[in-house]
């Protein structure tokens, strides 16, 4: 075990020292470091900014679709569970509320408005 460590550990080293040798010995230049784009000069920014609200968005694409998710299960056993109790019903209605006072304050935050 012993062995196997070191011989890692050596190798790691030595392709550490071996790159950073030959690295330094190749020519840099501002055309060689430029992303190939189809031999087209790239022109601007390489990634677009996106607004805080198409993340917003997709935070709450995904807050309700677990809900739906969430939703399945009970969907299918909710026939041969409210024969023996209501509590399924309840538990799922206080889980639905609580997403909805979320989703209402989402919509009072104007989230959704994306005429700003």
């Amino acid at each position: 075990m012993l062995l196997q460590v070191i011989v890692a550990i050596g190798f790691a080293v030595s392709a550490l020292l071996v790159s950073a040798l030959i690295g330094k010995s190749g020519k840099r230049t501002p055309a060689k470091d430029m992303p190939y784009e189809c031999g087209m000069v790239p022109q601007g920014s390489g990634q677009p900014r996106f607004s805080v609200k198409f993340y917003i968005v997709a935070m709450l694409f995904i807050l309700f679709d677990l809900e739906i998710v969430f939703m399945y299960p009970w969907a299918v056993v909710y026939k041969e569970a409210i024969a023996k109790s209501s509590l399924i019903f309840w538990s799922m209605l206080s889980f639905i509320s609580i997403l909805m006072v979320g989703y209402v304050y989402a919509l009072k935050k104007g989230v959704l408005d994306f005429k700003k």
